[in-house]
């Protein structure tokens, strides 16, 4: 099984993804992500033995126990850089309470033996996936970012966090929700 840890986004700003990404998918035939698949990561786990799945399922409900907290989802932005992009994002600024959520869910998986990330703690919406794109489609591209006012999407109370399966399928990858953790203070 293919698993990670991850927070869902309302369906009012799915809807504002959606068509943020209509608005710039016919200005670059790459991987454009499906709203409904968008989702916030806070830890990917990787390959997981099914016969552990209740193991794991218990560990993560100690994250739980941090609250909930507030995300707001602001500005756009490409990885590694916006000259030789890969990835082309929405930014996600939570202050310190998901990147606890993060470090926690780092330390509970930690402890039942899956890898660490290497990499600090970046959180972001995937709005696609740009290998193969071409020169004159990443200037269009750019060029239709800098004409968007891309400082304030939306925001969401995160009242809850997911386990996930993820299976590739023939028009992209398929999550399941497998547990749900609710995140409010008692």
């Amino acid at each position: 099984m293919r698993l990670f840890v991850g927070i869902d986004l309302p369906g009012r700003i799915e809807d504002n993804l959606s068509r943020l990404i209509n608005q710039f998918r016919p200005l670059a035939a790459v991987r454009w992500s499906r709203a409904a698949n968008l989702h916030i990561t806070t830890k990917f786990i990787g390959e997981w033995p099914e016969q552990r799945l209740p193991e794991l399922k218990d560990a993560l409900g100690g994250a739980a126990e941090l609250g909930s907290f507030r995300i707001w989802l602001r500005g756009l932005g490409w990885f590694p850089n916006p000259h030789t992009p890969r990835i082309f994002w929405v930014g996600v600024d939570a202050g310190p309470e998901l990147t606890a959520l993060a470090g926690t869910l780092e330390q509970i998986t930690d402890k039942l033996g899956v890898p660490s990330e290497d990499r600090p703690f970046h959180p972001h919406l995937t709005l696609a996936r740009l290998q193969g794109i071409r020169r004159e489609e990443l200037i269009a591209l750019r060029q239709a970012v800098a004409a968007v006012d891309a400082t304030d999407f939306d925001s969401f109370e995160a009242l809850e966090f997911h386990l996930y399966e993820s299976k590739m399928g023939p028009g992209g990858s398929i999550y399941t929700k497998l547990a749900t953790y609710r995140t409010e203070a008692a």
